[in-house]
């Protein structure tokens, strides 16, 4: 097999792995109907929390960010060759899949924790380091979605000194388009942030009606 079609098979398998729907299959095995109907209808861990079932919401955070980790996981154990294109490519694919699911129309989650996941098995100092900024900007702030522009902003600043590697390499230049599409997947609470409008988070709110804001 060459190694084109050994990455697009890397590519494929991680996309199926990053696409599946976590924060759905728990919320529904917990009885709580459909996750995508509650709150913002987001998939993501921060929606479950909207159920008021903080278990759950902890279980589908660390389960995506399981299933972010796992292809670059494989690839290591595997002893892939070459390994950098390899790890860059699942990196990518995985958050991809979490973010457009195909079993959902494409309209999956922010890509946040499966793209922390995926980091820390990119380049661990990296993934680390951003989990620490996400949890202090988003317990300082009480918003979420501050917390992951943050983290992935940062990563991007990161990513070469820490791996060191030049920004055109392989690592980097997948720590840019991960930290891309979590931008991209944030535009609408860019938008609330400037505005003042973004919602913090409190986890000891009732939960919400199954309407989506």
């Amino acid at each position: 097999m060459t190694l084109n079609l050994l990455l697009l098979a890397i590519i494929v398998l991680s996309y199926f792995c990053g696409s599946i729907p976590f924060g759905l299959i728990l919320t529904r095995l917990g009885g709580e109907g459909d996750i995508r109907q509650i709150g913002s209808g987001n998939i993501g861990a921060t929606n479950v929390l909207r159920t008021g079932r903080k278990g759950l919401a902890a279980l589908t955070l660390l389960l995506d960010g399981i299933k972010g980790a796992v292809p670059l996981l494989v690839l290591h154990g595997l002893d892939f060759y070459p390994l950098q294109p390899g790890l860059a490519c699942a990196s990518v694919a995985v958050v991809v899949g979490h973010c457009f699911p195909v079993w959902l129309k494409f309209r999956g989650g922010k890509g946040v924790a499966t793209g922390l996941g995926a980091l820390i098995a990119l380049c661990w100092p990296v993934g680390c380091v951003c989990c620490l900024i996400w949890l202090a900007v988003a317990r300082l702030s009480h918003i979420s979605s501050a917390g992951a522009l943050a983290a992935f902003a940062a990563s991007v600043i990161l990513v070469a000194p820490l791996s060191m590697q030049p920004l055109h390499s392989p690592l980097p230049v997948a720590t840019f388009i991960i930290a891309l599409i979590v931008v991209i997947r944030h535009a609408g609470n860019i938008q609330r942030l400037v505005a003042g409008t973004e919602k913090p988070i409190d986890i000891d709110a009732p939960p919400q009606d199954k309407i989506k804001i």
